[in-house]
């Protein structure tokens, strides 16, 4: 059944019944064969770009639906809730925008923005590569200046959309001063710009991951977003919202495993009684249900921060740790709750295991995430504001 939704307007309630409708009747029937496949389904995207959630939470003078991200994060729930692999390229679209949104030009935004936030150019970010996945300052890709051109040369790996993408935001070097890194949006049909090989993964595999390549790609001075050395700024400036839209797809991710198990748990009868009539296993339930509204609670405190303008870095962290833990610990439950049958292909929960693991790794691990709330308290950054 759906969560219970606390949204702040009428218009949002609305909003969240129209992508829970779409997200039943034109994803729900696609994900097993296009997961088990390995298909990217683009045209999903650009559906979700005409009816607007691709540029939810961004500002509707350039095409975005002007959403809080308490609304946004909601609506990526209830897409993640049927298919994971769509609510994580939502989610890695909205990165790859907010550079162009918050650091971008006048000019810059009046002349791509329309574009990626209406569905039409679809994005990846690139800042992580082989040697530095948790230390982007220590990238080796550079940007060289020639003329009004930038040169750039290097690899870019665990790019979701690799070799789908209309559009890369990449950060490359441009000084050997370690934060000398600058950003560029590079179209993907720039001569040079390449995506290896899909990576084969265990799950989420109708979500294309690729190590893009970068050889003499040349991209106008004015494709670099913000000035020279701004690059890691952006980078990091974006990484809390990212980790929000994901702590929202695990959350989507665990109530959709929720939702088999119990519906499975009723029909399924041991002993003369349904199995959730015995406590052992409506205990199992009941703690599935407490890991799912745990989640959902860390997540959109987080958002009520962000939307208030207020720090939220640390509850950022805190909201993607809780929320992929508890997914990997709701969707093994739900395999548990099914016995055999969650161990084959013939029911999704075992696909939302697989698909679990991995939201405990991108989008900084969740060690990371540790050493992030950590170095907060011993700073006493946040403190009481975040209560306010």
């Amino acid at each position: 059944m759906p969560a219970t939704r606390h949204l702040p307007t009428e218009e949002a309630a609305e909003l969240l019944t129209l992508v829970r409708d779409l997200a039943g009747r034109e994803l729900a029937p696609r994900s097993a064969e296009a997961e088990a496949t390995e298909t990217f389904p683009r045209d999903v995207f650009r559906l979700l770009g005409e009816v607007g959630v691709l540029g939810l939470p961004y500002g509707e003078e350039y095409g975005g639906g002007g959403q809080p991200y308490e609304v946004y994060l909601q609506v990526l729930e209830e897409i993640a809730a049927v298919w994971s692999s769509v609510g994580v390229g939502v989610s890695v679209h909205a990165l790859s925008c907010f550079g162009l949104v918050n650091f971008g030009t006048a000019e810059q935004k009046e002349r791509w923005l329309p574009d990626m936030l209406g569905g039409d150019l679809l994005g990846a970010y690139c800042l992580s590569e082989a040697h530095a996945g948790s230390d982007p300052a220590a990238m080796r890709t550079r940007a060289r200046l020639d003329g009004d051109e930038y040169v750039l040369n290097g690899a870019k790996a665990w790019v979701t959309h690799g070799g789908q993408a209309d559009f890369y935001k990449v950060m490359a070097r441009t000084s050997d001063d370690r934060n000398g890194i600058s950003c560029f949006l590079v179209p993907a049909d720039t001569p040079g710009l390449s995506a290896d090989t899909p990576e084969r993964k265990m799950g989420l595999t109708g979500s294309h991951t690729a190590t893009m390549r970068l050889d003499d790609v040349r991209v106008p001075v004015e494709r670099r977003l913000g000035a020279e050395g701004e690059g890691l700024r952006i980078a990091l400036a974006g990484l809390d919202s990212g980790r929000l839209g994901i702590a929202a797809v695990a959350t989507g991710l665990a109530q959709g495993a929720l939702d088999q198990a119990v519906a499975y748990a009723k029909e399924r009868e041991t002993f003369g009684k349904a199995i959730i009539d015995h406590q052992g296993l409506a205990f199992v339930l009941a703690d599935m249900e407490a890991a799912v509204q745990a989640a959902r609670a860390v997540t959109l405190h987080a958002a009520r921060l962000k939307d208030r303008g207020l720090p939220f870095s640390r509850e950022a962290s805190v909201a993607k740790m809780v929320a992929t833990d508890n997914a990997m610990k709701v969707t093994t439950d739900a395999v548990q709750v099914l016995g055999g049958y969650g161990y084959t292909r013939d029911f999704p929960v075992e696909r939302y295991m697989r698909e679990a693991k991995v939201m405990q790794i991108f989008e900084g691990t969740n060690q990371i995430q540790r050493m992030v709330i950590s170095r907060s308290l011993a700073k006493g950054d946040g403190g009481a504001i975040t209560h306010a």
